[in-house]
């Protein structure tokens, strides 16, 4: 048992997979939709915990370059995003891997892939995650429902709502 897990208190090893792809229509060019995941300015306005949690973001988007994300419930431990960027293809792909840790211990492992693909009422983002949930920490319906609530938030960001 590793220091890190131990200090969280986690006794029983677990892991469980999950996969899963959401769709999601925007009413933005695929270049407008793309900018939003790439500029450190503007993903912090979407992509983080709700508004009542300390909310901290940092972005290289570049190949090889990183994002770090620390949400932090006014109850609760705080959620540390860690992710590396793999591959970028302006307007069309970004493919990344993150860490989640909760506390001081990994929840899970993530290789994530967003497309973004030109449509009539202006861009098709699909999102496909497939995530080892470690230890019980997390979970398959937690992640797809908060990645959900990130997908809505961006959408509200492109509307000027946020």
């Amino acid at each position: 048992m590793s220091e890190k897990t131990a200090a969280n208190g986690v006794s029983e090893r677990t892991t469980k997979h999950g996969t899963f792809v959401l769709e999601h229509t925007y009413d933005a060019t695929p270049a407008r939709v793309f900018a939003a995941w790439a500029d450190p300015a503007a993903k912090p306005r979407w992509f983080g915990g709700p508004d009542d949690w300390e909310n901290e973001h940092t972005l290289d988007f570049r190949v090889g370059g990183t994002e770090w994300n620390r949400t932090t419930p006014p109850d609760g431990p705080a959620w540390t995003y860690t992710a590396a960027i793999h591959d970028i293809v302006p307007d069309r792909r970004i493919v990344y891997s993150y860490v989640m840790e909760c506390g001081d211990a990994v929840a899970s492992v993530t290789l994530a892939t967003v497309e973004f693909e030109p449509a009539a009422s202006g861009t098709r983002l699909v999102l496909t995650e497939q995530i080892a949930f470690l230890d019980g920490l997390d979970s398959p319906d937690l992640r797809e429902g908060g990645t959900r609530s990130l997908l809505d938030s961006l959408d509200e960001m492109l509307q000027g709502k946020r």
